[in-house]
């Protein structure tokens, strides 16, 4: 068997995945090739583990490739991917720390924490007039959109916040909405909208929607950046026509230098760090060995996905 490993893995992670392989495995490891050489070593993979880039499975996909794990539960990227492999996602691998880093922003964003973090690091004590801006997340009406696992995660934080919680989810029978006209009609009325979306709702989140939240609204997304329509939700936020976001993803990652959303005061970045978590590599390699042995003996994998459907 040759695995090509295509993730970046730490040191812990690497000796983990090397001692939990079948012995007769030829691993190959990018990170140890020279760049211009890496395309020809993944061609020669029948296991193959990480997202490498869509364009070398155009010019140089690997014909023998039987097994791939993706180290991401997004996999939009590779929807006009043609693989005859298995392929398996890590599912809601990332949901809780998902759901964790938008509570916390939203919870962040009403107690003005970030505002309070730059008076520290400038040794500047506010204090009074601060607490008459603080507002309250318990309570909130609030809209998820999606009703996967980091949309459930979300709800289920949120209930510690005696928060009213409504999915909006084209599919799922249980989710409170279902169709655009459904969002339009209680934006007006929505405290907090959080956007869980996979990256195939391409700019979902329009103009349209975006004029109809409420002023004193705050939007959330830690889906992907091009569910977003981002020149609308930056005008608006400019505008004053809603009163805040906190954003884990944006359309183009890095953020370019000159995008406004770095300088805008009632804007929360947290760098897709969303997913992060303790031993996140290992985390990752234990999934791979996990279904790399259902694999071997002919059982069902883990997260098995489709990648012209994106899920």
């Amino acid at each position: 068997m040759h695995l090509f490993v295509y993730t970046t893995l730490n040191d812990d992670a690497r000796r983990l995945l090397l001692t939990q392989l079948p012995a007769d495995t030829d691993t190959t490891f990018r990170q140890d090739v020279e760049e211009d050489k890496q395309a020809a070593a993944f061609k020669q993979a029948d296991v193959l583990l990480g997202n490498p880039p869509v364009e070398w499975f155009t010019a140089t996909s690997p014909q023998a490739l039987r097994f791939w794990q993706i180290d991401s539960a997004g996999i939009d990227r590779y929807k006009q991917v043609q693989t005859q492999a298995q392929v398996a996602n890590v599912g809601d691998y990332f949901a809780w720390p998902c759901a964790e880093t938008m509570v916390a922003g939203i919870l962040g964003w009403y107690r003005h924490i970030p505002e309070l973090a730059v008076l520290q690091s400038e040794k500047d004590w506010v204090g009074a007039p601060i607490r008459e801006r603080l507002g309250l997340l318990r309570g909130k009406r609030v809209v998820v959109l999606g009703s996967g696992a980091i949309g459930q995660a979300v709800a289920k934080q949120l209930t510690g916040f005696d928060c009213a919680v409504q999915f909006l989810a084209r599919t799922d029978s249980q989710a409170q909405l279902h169709t655009k006209d459904d969002l339009l009609a209680v934006l007006p009325h929505t405290d907090v909208v959080v956007n869980c979306l996979p990256g195939s709702a391409d700019n979902f989140f329009s103009a349209e929607l975006i004029q109809a939240m409420c002023p004193s609204s705050l939007y959330a997304s830690v889906g992907r950046g091009n569910t977003t329509d981002e020149s609308a939700l930056i005008a608006a936020l400019q505008a004053g026509r809603i009163a805040g976001a906190v954003l884990d993803v944006t359309n183009q990652e890095p953020l370019p230098l000159d995008n406004p959303l770095w300088e805008l005061p009632n804007v929360l970045l947290t760098q897709h760090s969303g997913g992060g978590q303790p031993n996140e590599d290992e985390g990752k390699v234990e999934i791979f060995i996990r279904n790399l042995r259902r694999f071997e003996q002919g059982e069902t994998l883990e997260n098995l996905v489709d990648l012209s459907r994106g899920y």
